[in-house]
């Protein structure tokens, strides 16, 4: 198997803090493609084997009713938005860790890795104490009945509990793919997805003399398998070819301006997950109206959603690691073709991948759910993921080449127009107002999609978020020595 750990080419050192305008290497199409794939790859199979994990959850407790799906979609909502949280903080470590790497400065890469760690603790204790103090008055934000409430309670605080681990598990995750090494992390997802598979198989009905924990035993399978992957990650980097991701306990101790700049390039991307989630959890409350059918289907299709970002996902962490490796190396021609050639292999995947999600939306209907309600809400919906699917690969990989140039608030505000300029409002004016059917509910999602993708195109193309880069390298260069003089 090869390896998707990738040596970076040489470079010209940085020796001002500006950026080139010359690039450092010629241009080679066929280079690229095959860097961006080989650092595509490993990420696309470790999110297959983690959206794997939430589709055996539905199968395993499926045939526990309707309301312990919809138990499982309500307080699945903020996990993903946990999830979301750290997942905009690795894009903040993903960015300062690359243009320290691509700068040949590995003490500042694990600065940046350590500040990146500690904001994502903070986050998530943050997050657990206020879930475990305040579940109810949550859930009844999303207008949960009752009946659905107390299944959901005991889950909602075993998923969240696991969110500390998660962020340790994902902020590593985030140094080794700076460092060009997808493929250490792809092994350890799957272990962790195995963990959690198994725990379900224990712990759902009993088996081997544990109790049949039902609801809550998946909750304890999910905090297992985050204890799992925290603990190799730690455990794996030890002795990790790359100086940059060897964390050491002297690391930990973070110069304030590292904090500051980290701080300074993860908000934007924080809100930018807040925002997006936000308003799926409006849009999700819109559903209520429609019926438990639509509840269930929609926590259904947000799992076939969530296959449907995979190959934009791993291409936005190619372009985010080229791009902020390009620009660390004082090349910013390279940083921006990283970003063309990413978007382009993007097209024609996601281009193929509609047509089968178009052509047999049926069969992975019936897959999921035996239930003919739900299966007749979700023909529309993966019909309509289908014809969007181009516009969320393409405004996906684009955020990611941006992210990595540490711009975060270009995709922030994207995400701001294409969910609350179009998504809430016109879910409101649909499912409130006017009454109309499921599909126009549903149809909104390619709306935002497509806004968003062509607000991150022209962004791209016209921006000037390589030259902004200058002045946030000469800042880099100058913290170490003030550290150090500290």
């Amino acid at each position: 198997m090869t390896s998707a750990r990738i040596s970076s080419p040489p470079s010209s050192m940085l020796s001002s803090g500006r950026t080139s305008t010359r690039p450092s290497l010629p241009p080679d199409p066929k280079r690229d493609v095959r860097t961006i794939l080989l650092l595509t790859w490993p990420v696309v199979v470790g999110q297959l084997l983690a959206n794997a994990v939430p589709i055996f959850d539905l199968l395993m407790l499926g045939k526990y009713g309707t309301t312990t799906l919809a138990a499982v979609g309500y307080a699945s909502q903020f996990l993903m938005l946990t999830q979301a949280t750290l997942m905009a903080l690795g894009a903040a470590c993903v960015a300062m860790m690359a243009r320290a790497i691509g700068a040949r400065d590995d003490a500042r890469a694990r600065r940046a890795f350590a500040a990146n760690l500690w904001l994502a603790i903070a986050v998530t204790v943050a997050t657990l104490v206020v879930t475990w103090i305040f579940p109810v008055e949550l859930l009844h934000l999303l207008a949960v009945k009752d009946s659905v409430t107390h299944l959901a309670v005991p889950y909602l605080r075993l998923t969240i509990g696991s969110a500390p681990l998660m962020a340790i598990a994902l902020t590593y995750e985030s140094a080794y793919r700076a460092a060009r090494d997808t493929f250490k992390p792809m092994l350890i997802v799957g272990l962790c997805a195995l963990t959690k598979v198994l725990g379900n198989a224990l712990l759902l009905t009993g088996v081997w003399g544990l109790p049949a924990l039902g609801l809550k035993g998946a909750g304890f399978a999910t905090l297992g398998s985050q204890l799992v992957g925290a603990a190799c990650f730690i455990f794996i980097s030890r002795a990790h070819r790359h100086s940059a991701v060897r964390l050491g306990l002297s690391d930990l101790r973070v110069p304030l301006s590292t904090l500051r700049e980290a701080f300074a390039i993860a908000w934007p991307a924080v809100v930018e997950r807040f925002a997006m989630n936000a308003a799926t959890l409006v849009y999700f409350r819109f559903l209520g109206g429609y019926g438990v059918e639509a509840v269930a289907a929609y926590n259904v299709g947000v799992r076939i959603l969530a296959f449907t970002w995979i190959p934009g996902l791993g291409l936005s962490v190619a372009a985010a690691t080229m791009v902020g490796q390009a620009l660390g190396a004082g090349d910013a021609d390279r940083a921006r073709r990283a970003g063309r050639v990413s978007s382009q292999l993007g097209a024609a995947i996601a281009v193929s991948l509609a047509g089968v999600f178009i052509l047999l939306r049926a069969p992975l209907a019936r897959l999921f759910t035996p239930d003919p309600a739900v299966v007749a809400a979700l023909d529309p919906f993966i019909l309509l993921l289908g014809v969007g699917l181009p516009f969320l690969v393409l405004h996906f990989t684009l955020a990611g080449a941006l992210r990595g140039a540490g711009d975060t608030l270009t995709p922030l505000w994207a995400a701001a127009v294409g969910n609350w300029v179009f998504r809430v409002p016109l879910g409101y004016l649909c499912a409130q107002l006017l009454h109309v059917e499921l599909f126009w509910v549903w149809s909104i999602m390619i709306v935002d999609h497509v806004s968003r993708a062509a607000w991150l195109h022209h962004a791209f193309e016209h921006g000037r978020w390589h030259e902004r880069l200058g002045a946030a390298m000469r800042r880099q260069s100058r913290a170490p020595r003030v550290a150090d003089a500290a």
